[in-house]
């Protein structure tokens, strides 16, 4: 997806991000702000719900704020060391998120299936260390396999034509043979997601 020649309609394109960017972290982060607020909502699936909001927000503001200024500047420039951190930090909070829906999937599961016993399976302390592990298993595969992916050399001509730092498109302008990097990728991804099923 490359960015228009037209520099009217780069404009355009990131005043119409920029609309949809604020109206998705005001969202989220008065949907934090009502659960932290309201006593009534202090159960496990609001708690879940609000954390659930604050990645949202993370993993969204990872990309978006990047695009939008490409987009008002006319650049399309990116440091390879912005580049690590925008892919860290996007493959944590999309793990993260991954997580959390896994999370709330069980809670609603034993909310349902179990009412009278729900006081007793989903504790406070239990969902704040359930959090907790959704949190350190993002960091853990974006650690891993943002590891894999910038140990490698890339060439003269590292442009990547989208409009954040892919992992296909970065893996495409590295010389190596990434063959390592792809496997450690998918056995990381296929364990997490074993591991979630």
């Amino acid at each position: 997806m490359n960015v228009s020649s037209s520099r009217e309609l780069q404009v355009l394109q990131g005043l119409i991000f920029l609309v949809v960017y604020l109206g998705a972290v005001a969202g989220n982060l008065l949907t934090f702000t009502i659960i932290v607020i309201d006593p009534h909502l202090h159960f496990p699936m609001y708690f879940f719900m609000g954390n659930l909001a604050l990645t949202d927000c993370g993993y969204i503001s990872v990309t978006v704020p990047k695009s939008i200024m490409n987009s008002l500047m006319g650049s399309k420039l990116i440091s390879l060391r912005e580049c690590a951190a925008q892919t860290f930090l996007y493959i944590f909070f999309g793990s993260a998120e991954f997580f959390f829906l896994v999370v709330m999937s069980y809670d609603r599961h034993v909310a349902i299936c179990h009412p009278l016993h729900y006081g007793l399976t989903m504790p406070p302390r239990l969902c704040t260390q359930v959090a907790g592990v959704s949190g350190a298993s993002g960091l853990v595969n974006s650690a891993v396999r943002t590891g894999t992916i910038f140990r490698l050399t890339f060439t003269v001509s590292n442009v990547i034509h989208q409009y954040f730092c892919d992992v296909p498109q970065i893996m495409s302008i590295a010389p190596q043979a990434v063959q390592f990097s792809e496997l450690v990728a998918l056995a990381v991804s296929s364990c997490l997601m074993l591991l979630c099923l």
